[in-house]
């Protein structure tokens, strides 16, 4: 598996994901919207990973790895996953012909339990934190000989994922800033690796709710927090921790880790489906709601904020959007 048989993270394994996954991901589109510039102050440019296979940017790690089990001859996958990389693993899995099994929570958003189920993957229904979750996939992975697909916290997934900066740096090679959301920490410890190996002047901005400040405690007590509690509308950001392979990648490399509260969050929903015609979910929305606070460090600076995702079922969408209805 390249460089990632080390358990490291390198920019020459991002490489030679892009080359495992490129024909069959989508190189997904940058978007300008100069009402949404305007208001943020800067020359902000959307990275729509949204429009991306099965709706997020998960499709691109949970691949590269799948790819891996498939050409060492293994049967199937396992991962424990509240929505949008149990779905990309199912995608993965049903591509290559090989078996999927999923453990999902019990308060798992509805749909996106039918796409995995539609990808062919068998459905398990555990608990609600994300420990229970992996600890029964990993279960499962020794007792069936299924391997096991970690949601972020594996060198191959984080390589996948590492592919979206090679995007960046060839659509809009004069970028000065990047804004990424973090959950458990493979999106922006894989692109983090690929903006510095190659265009270390690049800032890489973190950016998590309120709610669930994993990193930004992490970052402020200088080691790797656990959090006892969560509590976001972001609920791909909801994790309690960074992985323990994430965590130091983010901070070698990571310039900066940002926080938005909910209201924030609703708030940029609103504006990139009003304005730019762009459904996100809420994490997905996480980093254009810091770009649209003005920081002076973005003012009049090329930016992306990477959109990481668009699952978002209907009925959670008019609660969300009442809500920020009531508040604005």
């Amino acid at each position: 598996m390249g460089d990632c048989v080390l358990n490291t993270l390198t920019l020459s394994a991002i490489d030679e994901a892009y080359e495992r996954i490129h024909d069959v991901v989508h190189r997904t589109p940058i978007i300008r919207n100069h009402s949404l510039a305007e208001i943020a102050n800067c020359d902000l440019v959307l990275k729509a990973e949204n429009l991306q296979r099965t709706g997020s940017f998960k499709i691109r790690g949970a691949f590269n790895k799948t790819a891996q089990v498939y050409e060492a001859g293994g049967s199937g996958v396992v991962t424990g996953s509240s929505g949008n990389h149990g779905a990309a693993t199912a995608w993965a899995a049903r591509y290559f012909k090989l078996r999927s099994h999923l453990v999902v929570p019990e308060n798992a958003m509805p749909e996106k339990v039918e796409a995995a189920r539609h990808y062919g993957a068998d459905i398990e229904f555990l608990g609600t934190t994300s420990q229970e979750r992996l600890e029964r996939a990993q279960a499962i992975s020794h007792n069936l000989g299924l391997s096991f697909v970690a949601p972020f916290d594996d060198p191959d997934v984080m390589a996948g994922q590492g592919t979206i900066g090679l995007e960046i740096l060839h659509q809009l090679p004069e970028v000065e800033f990047i804004l990424v959301p973090v959950g458990g920490g493979g999106l922006i410890a894989g692109i983090a690796t690929a903006i510095k190996g190659k265009r270390p002047d690049v800032r890489v901005i973190g950016v998590e709710p309120v709610g669930a400040p994993k990193a930004y405690q992490s970052r402020q007590q200088g080691r790797r927090i656990v959090l006892k509690f969560t509590d976001t509308i972001a609920d791909g950001l909801k994790t309690s921790s960074l992985g323990e392979k994430t965590y130091p990648i983010i901070e070698r490399l990571v310039d900066d880790i940002v926080q938005v509260d909910d209201n924030e969050i609703r708030r940029a929903m609103f504006l990139l489906l009003s304005r730019q015609k762009m459904l996100a979910e809420p994490s997905g929305a996480a980093t254009l709601a810091y770009a649209l606070r003005k920081p002076n460090r973005l003012h009049h600076r090329k930016t992306v904020a990477v959109i990481s995702g668009g699952n978002i079922d209907a009925a959670t969408l008019f609660h969300l959007f009442d809500s920020y209805a009531s508040t604005s």
